[in-house]
């Protein structure tokens, strides 16, 4: 199979969809890699280390989407890349469709088989393409709202830890998935007062079990989401619903009763956040401030650590690059469930339940295209 690395064009996005040992791998398995010249600087990654690998080094994007049978890449692809796919085509990558209705019917137009990175299953339950960059958002989100909290970057100048005689900041985590548990492993390490809101027992039992009394733990309701908010130096929002919008547990009314210059990270941005107020924004201009909270919203938060982000990413899709190229679509769909999930688009049609749920779609079972 002839496959293509473009180079990625989103704002200050600067992974990259394959690192030298995977292209290696699958030139091994006989394939062919073509990679955008520059592709993978960002992530500190030379063309003459592709090269070495077993890559070709191609000049455009053009060229890329016109030759290869399977497009990797790492962020949705932008209008002007939708252009450029074709029927049959495989898209492999992040999409993240359910916010994003005009990608959605790009990509049904094209008629490529896409397969998004965040629906991907696996046995246990969990989402395994998904969980590295969670852990990598996670893990920011701290680090960037304790600078948000800075005074000049118009928050209330309050210290994430605090000092002897001057209390911590409150730092209220929606969510104890993968990004909400790493975002209190770094929250506590900074020294900040944590509580972590979720709605399933199991995940309070298993977050009290880790952090013992480094963290307070919430059961999730509307009235205690209210008062949370209300005292929270710090909101992280990490709620994810597999392949859905996000919910919006935090409203426009909740927002006016936080304190002046205390700030929101929205790590559910790329599936249109969890706070009312909430819209996506760029490495380029990350914040804004509605009634005095200030909100970082950043869609591609893990592209400020590219180099990080781009290698764990490709510790975990690697498998399911290989299956894909060695077997075909189809027959990798067919004999594996849990990738066939992330099917979200085939040949002009959403397989993606909650995609077309969202967009009032009609939805077509992935298994339709495979014979079964």
């Amino acid at each position: 199979m002839r496959i293509g690395v473009p180079k990625e064009i989103k704002n200050h996005e600067y992974r990259v969809g394959l690192i030298p040992s995977s292209v290696q791998e699958l030139v091994h398995h006989g394939h062919q890699v073509m990679v955008q010249a520059g592709a993978g600087v960002g992530a500190g990654i030379a063309d003459a280390d592709y090269v070495a690998a077993g890559a070709t080094i191609v000049d455009s994007a053009d060229q890329v989407f016109a030759d290869a049978d399977m497009i990797v890449k790492v962020k949705e692809p932008l209008a002007v890349e939708r252009k450029k796919l074709r029927k049959g085509q495989i898209l492999f990558t992040y999409l993240h469709l359910a916010p994003d209705l005009e990608q959605t019917r790009d990509l049904i137009d094209s008629g490529a088989v896409c397969i998004a990175y965040e629906t991907v299953t696996s046995g246990n339950g969990s989402l395994p393409l998904l969980t590295p960059m969670s852990e990598v958002a996670g893990r920011l989100a701290p680090q960037v709202g304790a600078h948000s909290l800075e005074k000049a970057q118009g928050g209330r100048g309050v210290l994430l830890g605090g000092v002897p005689g001057v209390p911590a900041a409150e730092v209220v985590i929606l969510g104890g998935g993968v990004s909400g548990t790493h975002a209190a492993t770094i929250a506590v390490g900074m020294g900040a007062k944590v509580t972590v809101v979720d709605r399933s027992a199991d995940a309070l039992k298993r977050l009290a079990a880790q952090f013992g009394t480094s963290i307070s733990t919430v059961f999730s309701t509307r009235a205690a989401i209210e008062e949370l908010v209300r005292r929270a130096d710090l909101l992280i929002g990490t709620v994810l619903v597999p392949g859905a919008a996000a919910p919006k547990l935090v409203t426009h009314d909740m927002v006016r009763t936080m304190k002046p210059g205390s700030v929101i990270v929205d790590v559910a941005i790329d599936q249109g956040g969890c706070v009312e107020t909430s819209h996506a924004t760029t490495h380029a201009d990350p914040t804004y401030v509605v009634d005095g909270v200030v909100h970082y919203c950043v869609a591609n938060m893990p592209g400020a650590v590219a180099r990080t982000s781009t290698f764990a990413l490709n510790n975990v899709t690697l498998p399911y690059t290989l299956a894909l190229a060695n077997q075909g679509w189809k027959k990798a769909l067919a004999q594996d469930a849990h990738l066939r999930n992330g099917l979200n688009v085939c040949e002009g049609k959403v397989t993606c339940e909650p995609v077309a749920q969202a967009h009032d779609l009609p939805y077509v079972k992935a298994e339709t295209f495979l014979g079964q």
